[in-house]
């Protein structure tokens, strides 16, 4: 493994994980963005983001949570998928994806480790990525069906990809810790969208409990009992303003799902058009 390898797109040399402001693909950060490393840190630097841009910036360089760091910065140098081996490994948190005046957010779980990870943008060079732009594609999201690499000419329209937490986990399973601590950037996300929102997707459980947990804390009415999870499930939010966005569940895109039937592409359709 060379100390730098080439970008699969660009064919530009970087290390891996990649520096910020070093000429990635839609890095969103420069040598000086500021660096959250502790939760009140995240609190504050997400508070004060101005705009999506900035907040994306800030969430793709923040280091608070040791055990993320360690690994997705391990995985980007010892870690690395054989088929990958040649490719420069972003190995920094996921910031958004898509469309910055968007109207309708989709909330995710987690970058995976050779997933996003490796290509610094959401659902990006792996099989969940594969299925979810191509009916992002079909439901009229998406310029194109296939999500390769940052840099590939992908653009989305109408929608943005957030995640409950934005950097790869092992095993794909956050802590309740690095959870909340990661929090304050999907509340923000919510809040810069706000004016604007007409409807979410949620990825699973996780991301259904999350996007719930943020509207709470933007002060939007919340059904009682919690509205609960499950695949083509719909919950009216109601924002402080009394407009009200709908949050619609589905199965997460992974492999799990997608290969056992759980999850098809009818299904994934479906809940597209609810949207």
């Amino acid at each position: 493994m060379s100390a730098t390898d080439p970008h699969p797109v660009t064919g530009q040399p970087f290390p891996s994980p990649v520096p910020p402001g070093t000429g990635w693909p839609g890095d969103p950060a420069e040598p000086e963005t500021p660096v959250a490393t502790t939760a009140p840190q995240v609190i504050r630097l997400a508070r004060t983001a101005l705009d999506v841009a900035e907040l994306d910036a800030r969430i793709s360089v923040c280091r608070a949570c040791p055990r993320l760091v360690t690994w997705r910065e391990s995985v980007a140098v010892t870690g690395r998928r054989a088929s990958f081996a040649d490719q420069p490994y972003w190995g920094r948190p996921g910031p958004s994806f898509g469309d910055p005046d968007a109207d309708v957010l989709i909330v995710g779980l987690a970058p995976a480790a050779n997933g996003t990870n490796r290509t610094g943008r959401m659902f990006t060079g792996d099989r969940s990525g594969d299925w979810l732009y191509a009916a992002l594609h079909r439901a009229g999201f998406a310029s194109q069906p296939s999500s390769v690499a940052a840099g590939d000419g992908l653009e989305l329209t109408g929608i943005r990809i957030v995640a409950t937490v934005r950097c790869a986990p092992p095993e794909n399973k956050p802590t309740t810790v690095e959870k909340a601590t990661c929090a304050p950037w999907l509340d923000r996300d919510l809040e810069l969208c706000e004016p604007r929102l007409r409807s979410m997707l949620a990825l699973g459980g996780i991301a259904w409990d999350a996007a719930l947990g943020a509207a709470r804390r933007r002060g939007w009415h919340v059904p009682r009992p919690k509205p609960r999870f499950g695949h083509g499930a719909e919950a009216d939010l109601t924002t402080a303003d009394g407009r009200v966005v709908r949050l619609v569940g589905s199965y997460h895109v992974s492999q799990q799902n997608t290969f056992t039937g759980r999850l098809t592409e009818a299904m994934l359709d479906d809940v597209l058009r609810r949207l």
